[in-house]
Order: structure tokens, then sequence, then C-alpha cells
């Protein structure tokens, strides 16, 4: 028998050594100080997602507006993440930068949320990002709040040149053996978590809030929604909706057909399809995990989504010349989304920071007609 020394034999020394190590590095200064620092207790953490950064300097994106108009008087290093976090010691709202998809996404958030410096067990997370728009539901330039967001990357997929003459698309559900096949598969298994239903009435309260703000419009953006009908030619406006998350960018009638079949197929037939764009299934995968270690709360969570883009083209141009111009031109209502992001998504924020004694133990809620 090996004597006892009242050490840990070497291998454990060294794990625990490592994985102190890792905790140092992922809280960077704050947690050199000493381990009796308190963690400082967030009450809003912003999401975005992508920015332009040439030089170190953020130039546009959907970070630039919070960086431009909000308080945040403080840089934080976040060396596990793409981008160093902001911090408004004053309403102790954080911002972090995830990175594009839905995998830097879902790390950002799980790295955030076991970062020691913080006490994120009563914090509310709002989601601010730009997005493509079924013209069929709203316009470029409206900004939408999610009540469910859905995964497009689960599931299984047939070549479109080998689709059966009588399926409406080649992706299928895991578990099923034709597209749309009923009864859906339950959202939550061992294939992955594909949809997510948000707190309705926290949902509702925020769109109470905003739905009268009058969005941004301009020439560029009356000429983007000339070519549609319906909703798509309107003004942009704040809505409910719901969003389809794809790691791989996707236009045309074809694919827009399936995701508004998707999309109710997954949420019992209450959801619909308005707003394309990649990362809301990572972050809420990240929050998930998090909050079974008590870390974090999932009903506190926001997503708002703004159309910088249509996911279907104007007539007159295939979906590959559409996505060829988009290439060359960008996304042709960008600013307009980006602006009307921080129009909404702030004085939601600014709400929920400003109401603490409040908003700390009870979550706002509304029930709409």
């Amino acid at each position: 028998m090996a004597e006892r020394t009242g050490k840990w034999p070497r291998p454990v020394r060294a794990l625990w050594l490592g994985l102190a190590s890792l905790l140092v590095a992922l809280a960077g200064p704050a947690a050199a100080a000493g381990p009796s620092a308190k963690p400082m207790e967030v009450r809003v953490v912003v999401i975005t997602t992508w920015e332009v950064i040439r030089g170190g300097k953020d130039l546009k994106g959907e970070l630039y507006a919070w960086r431009k108009y909000w308080p945040f008087t403080t840089e934080m290093p976040f060396p596990v993440g793409v981008h160093p976090l902001l911090y408004d010691p004053k309403r102790h709202v954080l911002a972090v930068l995830t990175g594009m998809a839905t995998a830097r996404a879902s790390a950002s958030i799980m790295a955030l949320g076991m970062d020691p410096r913080f006490d994120l067990s009563h914090a509310y997370w709002v989601l601010a990002g730009t997005a493509g728009v079924d013209p069929k539901v709203a316009s470029a330039g409206s900004v939408a709040w999610e009540r469910f967001v859905v995964d497009g990357d689960l599931g299984q997929e047939i070549d479109g040149r080998d689709i059966p003459a009588d399926w409406p698309t080649g992706i299928l559900p895991n578990q099923r053996t034709t597209p749309y096949a009923l009864p859906a598969p339950a959202s939550h298994n061992d294939d992955g978590d594909t949809a997510f239903t948000l707190n309705r009435g926290l949902v509702d309260w925020a769109y109470a809030r905003t739905r009268s703000i009058r969005l941004p419009d301009d020439p560029v953006l009356a000429r983007v929604r000339a070519p549609y009908s319906g909703p798509g030619a309107l003004p942009p406006t704040v809505l409910e909706g719901d969003g389809l998350m794809s790691s791989r960018f996707w236009y045309g009638d074809h694919m827009t057909d399936w995701a508004e079949r998707w999309v109710p197929y997954w949420t019992g037939g209450q959801g619909v399809f308005v707003m394309s764009a990649e990362e809301d299934t990572g972050v809420m995968q990240a929050l998930s995990f998090l909050a079974k270690a008590g870390r974090v709360r999932t009903d506190r969570v926001l997503m708002l989504r703004a159309g910088s883009d249509y996911v279907v083209a104007p007539s007159g141009l295939s979906a590959a010349q559409f996505i060829a111009k988009e290439a060359v031109e960008g996304l042709p209502a960008n600013q307009e989304a980006l602006d009307g992001l921080y129009a909404v998504a702030s004085p939601v924020v600014r709400a929920l920071a400003d109401d603490w004694a409040h908003t700390r133990l009870t979550t706002p809620t509304l029930s709409l007609p």
C-alpha cells in the first residue's frame, strides 16, 4: 500500500493545478486579485453576433451602436471569446460578441456563463441581431421579437437531384423517413435540441413596450421593398415572429417554403417563420446547459432579429442571381436593420436594468390578446 503523505497524488495535483490555471486565464486580472473577490451581479447581458473589426477597431456591426450610444465605460478581457466584453458598471449591463454561426455562439455563451467574474443567476439575456426576413410576413428593416427559435441544421437531407417526385423538400427530420412526417419527434432528444420556446409572457411584455416605436425608413428601404408585395412591401414595423437558425446562408422560394413549414412542424403549429439567422439555437443550447447548473435562467431570454435583406429574390432574379448580387453589393437593408435593433432593444434593456429592485426577483410578463 502506498504511504499516506497528506498530499494529493501527483496526477490529481496536476489536474487541479491545470483547472485552476484555466480559471485564472478565463477570468483575467479579476481572478488574480484574489479568491475573495465577489462576482459582479449582472442585470442584463446584451448578445451581439458579428462585427467588422480592422486594426483593433469596431467599424460597424451589431455591437457598434451599443459601443457608440450606450455608456459602456469598461472593456474587460475575454480571452476565450472573439472580442473583449463591454461593461456598464452603473446599470450592471454586460455586452458580448459571440462570433457568427451556431458553434461560435454556443461556445462563447458557455464560456461567459462559466466565467467566475460574474454572477449571472438573475440576469436577463437580450440577443439583438440581423437576419433575412420572409416578405410574406414583414419587410426589410422590420424587427421581430422571437417566441420560438428552431434549428434548421439538425436532420437528414437528400440532394435536390435525388428528391422523390412526391416530396416537397429533400430535408426531413431525424427519426422520420419522409418530410414533415407526423407526429414530429420530440424537439429535445439525443439527436440534439431542435426547437426552443421562449418565455411568452416576457416576450409579450417586451413587444408591448416597443410595438409603437417608429423604425428607420428611408429611400434605400423604399427601393429595396418596391419589387415585393403584401407585408414585404410595407414600411418596417415591430412584430412578434419566429426564427429559423442555420449555419448556412440560404435563399429562394423552395427553401423559404421549407422554412415556412419547418418552424410550425417543430412548434406544434404555433410558430410562424419570419427571420432566418444563425446563432439563436446555439445560444439557447448553451444557456440550457448552464441553467442545469443553476448559473442562468432560461425564462429570462429575449431574442430580437431585424431584416437586413429578404430570403427570396425580387421578381426577375433567380436565387443564384440574388446571391451573386448581394455578394457584390452587400445586404441592402443592413444599416437600417442595425439602427432598428438598437432602437427597439435598448429601451427594454434599460427598463430591465433600471427597475432591478423589482426585476431581479420578478420577471416582467404580459399576456397579449
